[in-house]
Parts: structure tokens; C-alpha cells; sequence
């Protein structure tokens, strides 16, 4: 059995994927907090995953890092851009996918894809954070709110409070003053999530984004985000099961086609450097 580690470092968790790569099938799956040591957290998730599965360090034949700490994964074969892997773990789980949008802590990426997950445009938020993760993230802490709680408020809205600055600090102010004037709390959440909404939409009809679409990342969880994305698109919005450790599933698909490549060519007697 051949195994190869796909570990997705963001900038607030870390995603690793333990993959046969024979089988294609997933052994293990974890995440984790990031933390301010980044390197330092893919090593941990990688040592959690050969634990809970009993093996050792030995037996994992490929190891590629994926996502914003990719480079500081000291024990990787290969590192590979987010776009690459959260397009090929979305048509691994769903073949049909024509467009994929990851929404993460930090940024936003739309993707159009053909089959395989070939990418064929991208675009990427840009670095306010009012497109990603970290918009939903403050307004959460301005209304003291879990943030594992504002999907599901947002969806209670009956009337949401419209949130017009573009910037995530400024926003976070007006934000406050909403609370202030007697807002509900899950109107303004309302209000958030249609503002990031506005943003990302921009970002797939730019890639010229078609059904069917599936979203990735930490902020698939939310699934009053689900439902503003599907109203603005006007399309399904698909979200697999394990839709938050795609990246790492993808890093570790395209690891394993790389052990295979590189373990095809040393039986041809060709070396690789």
C-alpha cells in the first residue's frame, strides 16, 4: 500500500489528508488550529494522523503541501498552489463540477474547470479581507457572537441590514453602530453575509462560472452563506461532506499521481531530478 499526505497550512487551520493512493481512498483526515507556527503545525498533523492510523513515518511514500504556510513544510516532496488543489479535490468528489469557489479565513478563489479539474480561469479576492473567512470572523466579535453560530443566525433574518463599506475594519464599525440603533443581531449577520456575497459573486461571473458549483474551504460550513451564494448566483451551490480538507485531499491527490509518475519512470530506468 502506497500513502502520500496532503496537508493544507491556511492562515487559521491546518487540513491533512492521509490517502492509499492504489485505492484512492482517504485513511484519515484531520484540522487543526494553525497557530503562529506554521511549518510546526503540518508536522503535528502529520504525526496525529500516522497515530490515530498506527503506522509510521516510513510508510508515507509522498508528502505535498498545499495553501498559505505551503512553503514552510520542511518535510514535503512538493508544494502545489491552492488554485491546483481545491480544483482537483472538488472534481475528484464531484466529477461534474464545472466551477469551484473556495472561501477561506483569508481569501477567496473562483475557478472554472474542465474535466479532471483542469483549471481553466481563476480569479482571487483581493487582500482586504471583505471577500473571505476573516469579514464574518469580526462581525462575529463585534456582536460577540460564535462564530460557528452566524451561518444559522443570519438565516432567522427578516430583514437585513444592508453593510456597505467595502473595507472589513470600516465594516466592523458599522457594524457596531447597527447594534447600537437596536439592529438585530441576525439581520446585521444577514447583512454580512450578503455583503461578502456581492464580492464573491463578482469573483465567478469574471471566470465565467457555470453549474454545477461547488464550494470548498472553512467558510462551506456556513450555511447561511450556502443559501445568500445560491440566491445571488442563481445556481446550486454543491458542498460535499468533507468540502473544508478538499485542498489537502487534492495536494494529496497530485502527490500520489507524482509518486507514480516518478516510480514508473525509475522502472524505465529514467532518472528524475
Amino acid at each position: 500500500m502506497k500513502l502520500a499526505f496532503g496537508v493544507d497550512v491556511g492562515s487559521r487551520s491546518t487540513k491533512g489528508v492521509l490517502l492509499d493512493v492504489g485505492e484512492r481512498q482517504v485513511l484519515a483526515r484531520a484540522v487543526l488550529a494553525t497557530g503562529h507556527d506554521l511549518g510546526g503545525a503540518a508536522r503535528q498533523m502529520f504525526d496525529g494522523l500516522l497515530q490515530q492510523t498506527g503506522l509510521g513515518e516510513k510508510d508515507v511514500a509522498y508528502v505535498a503541501s498545499t495553501g498559505f504556510g505551503r512553503y514552510q513544510v520542511d518535510f514535503r516532496q512538493i508544494q502545489i498552489t491552492e488554485i491546483t488543489c481545491h480544483a482537483r479535490g472538488a472534481s475528484f468528489r464531484r466529477p461534474d463540477t464545472r466551477t469551484v469557489l473556495d472561501m477561506g479565513a483569508q481569501n477567496t478563489r473562483a475557478m472554472r474547470i474542465g474535466p479532471g479539474g483542469r483549471v481553466l480561469q481563476f480569479r482571487v479576492n483581493d487582500k482586504c479581507a471583505s471577500g473571505a473567512g476573516r469579514f464574518l470572523e469580526r462581525a462575529a466579535r463585534a456582536l460577540e457572537v460564535d462564530l460557528d453560530q452566524v451561518g444559522d443566525l443570519s438565516l432567522r433574518s427578516r430583514s437585513p441590514q444592508a453593510i456597505s463599506s467595502i473595507c472589513a475594519v470600516l465594516a466592523e464599525s458599522e457594524i457596531i453602530n447597527l447594534v447600537t440603533e437596536g439592529s438585530p443581531v441576525e439581520d446585521i449577520l444577514a447583512g454580512a453575509h450578503l455583503a461578502i456575497t456581492d464580492r464573491v459573486s463578482a469573483l465567478v461571473r469574471q471566470v465565467g462560472g457555470e453549474a454545477p458549483l461547488t464550494l470548498t474551504g472553512g467558510v462551506s460550513r456556513n450555511a447561511g452563506m450556502v443559501k445568500s451564494l445560491e440566491a445571488r448566483l442563481g445556481m446550486l451551490v454543491t458542498v460535499p461532506e468533507d468540502a473544508e480538507f478538499l485542498g489537502a485531499l487534492g495536494a494529496a491527490l497530485l502527490g500520489g499521481e507524482r509518486l507514480q509518475l516518478l516510480q514508473g519512470l525509475e522502472r524505465k530506468g529514467i532518472g528524475v531530478a
